[in-house]
């Protein structure tokens, strides 16, 4: 039996932005995921928490997936691998996660593009695709993000997306073995309804 047998390759809620289109990760998409990972792993390293020594086996992959479908499960988080709508490749990935409901309504959204990708507004188009998301279909009030200060071109992101540079957070996350600052931002649906389908006042 095949590693991936037991788990269906779901549909799931697909999202399109200006020329990205974006799905839940699938077992069938681990070669493309980790091919685009390993050729990034020195530009990527760099912005995230260590890779473990088997992150991009097969195994690996599989822990993350039945992670991710039990975050879904939960409505804890919605994870999306992006794709270039015109020849449909995977160029990175980006995920709202920490989803907090009642008085919050607010998650947290984290994305990443590989180098072959880098600087051709995937990851704004999915940025943006996924706010429309959350303040649509989840009613969600607030979306928070953080990136440390040098990554420029993260902070473009946002800033192309609408978030609002609103602090800077010490020691906010071990980035690549080292507890880095961060700076951090906030976007709000000021358009949201409550739950009643009301206006806020």
């Amino acid at each position: 039996m095949a590693l991936f047998d037991w788990m269906p390759e779901p549909l799931g809620t697909v999202l399109e932005g200006d020329g990205v289109v974006l799905r839940a990760p699938r077992p069938g998409d681990y070669a493309a995921w980790s091919g685009l990972r390993a050729r990034s792993r020195d530009y990527l390293q760099r912005w995230e928490p260590l890779w473990p020594q088997d992150d991009l086996s097969r195994p690996a992959y599989r822990r993350r997936m039945i992670i991710y479908a039990r975050e879904v499960e939960l409505g804890n988080a919605w994870p999306f691998f992006i794709f270039a709508a015109g020849t449909g490749d995977l160029v990175g990935a980006v995920t709202l996660s920490n989803v907090r409901r009642g008085v919050a309504d607010t998650g947290t959204i984290g994305y990443w593009v590989g180098e072959p990708f880098a600087g051709h507004g995937h990851a704004t188009a999915a940025v943006q695709a996924l706010l429309a998301f959350a303040f649509g279909p989840l009613n969600l009030h607030r979306i928070e993000a953080a990136c440390v200060p040098d990554n420029l071109a993260s902070r473009r992101v946002l800033e192309k997306a609408g978030f609002v540079h609103e602090g800077l957070a010490r020691a906010y996350l071990k980035i690549n073995g080292e507890w880095a600052d961060h700076l951090l931002f906030g976007c709000v649906n000021d358009t949201a309804k409550d739950r009643d389908g009301q206006t806020p006042s």
